[in-house]
């Protein structure tokens, strides 16, 4: 099984709330059945006896289309290791799948469209003696990654003596009991929980979207800390692979990170542990979508730590972490500013918490200090070092275009979207702002982030405001062509 790990998205065409089984079934099944036929054609000596991982959640149907999936594989003659959760599919080196394996399995669904006479029969499935449920010896093996690989055991007593409170939602998710056991290996004291989130809910009842990062839903968690006088929220969204966190001023409002500041913070965090090994910083690397901030960038020019950019996705930034690592380097962290982190090594997806255990220890840490994280943040971004001068970069198909290479050829590769990025200014000269432009692709939206880097915070506050008006009024020309607004 080490060699071919596949872990099969059980929860296609996903609806949160009831629905009719059998459309969803009749869809359901042929991406099963196209899956197991591609992995078969690519691995005909081996993907028998290794086997395949499959993973479902606790929303509608999941665990029913992951016994349907297990069907699939199983009437092959594949093993089966059935664990939770999971959403995505993933390919022997344990990365989310890109080019040229999702062309093929797509080309292997349309093969494979008529279920088979045994496709819809789930119910002795995990009775065959090809399934194997390896839920608790997964749960096991993480928690030694956590303490392995994540924990600082040379802050250990602070873990154990803190005064600092931590309230902690799962968001009516899978996250709540695996992160508990996370947290007492870390050797904290139990997180307060948000009882009316704490247990997996489809229907997430108590959020209009269960995403930590929209607006309203730390709503709870927060009214619970205040409750508690708690100092820090943290919620990870319900499959527990994005973070998020709040801190406590000393005024008593609370200031939520967003993605790109808890990004920061988490490499920070991660740099000073690797410094602190003795190891040469020259060989550690660090990855980042390329709609993130560019503080990684700033921090591994002062530092002398390898940094990499990429395409947005954690499909993108597990493979090229495995790319740094067949170059020699020690890829530590990645992350993407939709508060999705990857902490671990041994991971290499985005992990809510274990993201939420580095950053618990930083804040002990910090507060050991004498600082608040937001405190820490300030000193982090007054602290980075100059970026490149102006230039452009055009991932547009048939438009590439990279103004800072010798050849003008972009070193991202350019996947059918449109995406284009500007720098603006120069450090220098007292500000530098870092533009990008995408068309999304799930909705019908055009994206942009922006990011100002400089000493002087009311100047580069200025500079933003004047540039995103600059985009919606000349750039875009919003009203003209009716464009909605954040």
């Amino acid at each position: 099984m080490n060699d071919l790990t596949i872990i099969q998205a059980s929860q296609v065409c996903l609806k949160w709330q009831p629905v009719s089984s059998s459309l969803t079934e009749d869809r359901h099944k042929p991406l099963s059945q196209g899956l197991c036929a591609y992995v078969l054609q690519q691995n005909p000596e081996t993907a028998q006896d290794e086997g395949v991982v499959i993973g479902h959640d606790h929303r509608y149907n999941s665990e029913r289309w992951a016994l349907l999936t297990a069907r699939a594989f199983i009437s092959k003659g594949v093993k089966v290791y059935l664990h939770l959760p999971s959403g995505k599919v993933y390919w022997q080196n344990a990365v989310q799948i890109i080019e040229p394996h999702d062309k093929g399995i797509a080309d292997s669904i349309m093969a494979n469209l008529e279920p088979g006479s045994t496709a819809w029969n789930v119910d002795d499935v995990t009775e065959s003696p090809l399934c194997f449920d390896k839920t608790e010896e997964m749960k096991e093996l993480y928690l030694e990654q956590v303490s392995s690989q994540i924990h600082d055991k040379s802050i250990q007593p602070l873990n154990d003596s803190t005064d600092l409170k931590f309230v902690f939602t799962a968001m009516h998710g899978v996250g709540y009991q695996i992160a508990t056991r996370a947290i007492a290996v870390a050797g904290f004291k139990p997180f307060i929980a948000v009882l009316a989130q704490r247990e997996p809910n489809p229907d997430f009842p108590t959020v209009p979207f269960p995403n930590p990062e929209e607006k309203g839903a730390l709503n709870l968690a927060m009214a619970e800390a205040d409750k508690e006088s708690a100092d820090y929220v943290f919620a990870v969204d319900p499959d527990a692979d994005r973070f998020a966190a709040a801190e406590k001023q000393a005024d008593g409002k609370w200031t939520q990170f967003t993605g790109d500041q808890l990004g920061t913070l988490l490499a920070a965090s991660v740099l000073d542990r690797y410094k602190k090994s003795g190891k040469p910083i020259e060989k550690l690397a660090m990855v980042a979508s390329t709609v993130s901030s560019k503080m990684l960038e700033s921090m591994a020019n002062a530092e002398g730590f390898k940094f990499t950019e990429c395409l947005t996705g954690f499909k993108w930034i597990g493979n090229t972490a495995l790319n740094l690592e067949d170059e020699g380097y020690d890829v530590k962290f990645g992350y993407e500013e939709a508060i999705g982190f990857m902490c671990s090594p041994e991971i290499r997806d985005k992990d809510g918490v274990t993201a939420m255990i580095t950053f618990a220890e930083m804040t002990v840490a910090s507060r050991a200090d004498g600082k608040r994280l937001s405190e820490k943040l300030d000193d982090l971004y007054n602290n980075a070092a100059s970026l490149p001068v102006t230039a452009v970069r055009d991932l547009t198909t048939g438009s590439e275009y990279d103004s800072e290479k010798d050849d003008k050829k972009p070193t991202l590769p350019v996947t059918g979207g449109e995406m284009i990025t500007f720098k603006l200014g120069r450090i220098e000269d007292g500000v530098q702002v870092v533009m990008t432009l995408r068309t999304s692709g799930t909705e019908p939206k055009i994206k942009y982030y922006i990011e100002g880097r400089g000493s002087d915070k009311e100047k580069i506050s200025a500079s933003l405001d004047g540039i995103v008006n600059d985009l919606r009024d000349s750039w875009m020309e919003a009203k003209k062509w009716n464009l909605g607004e954040p």
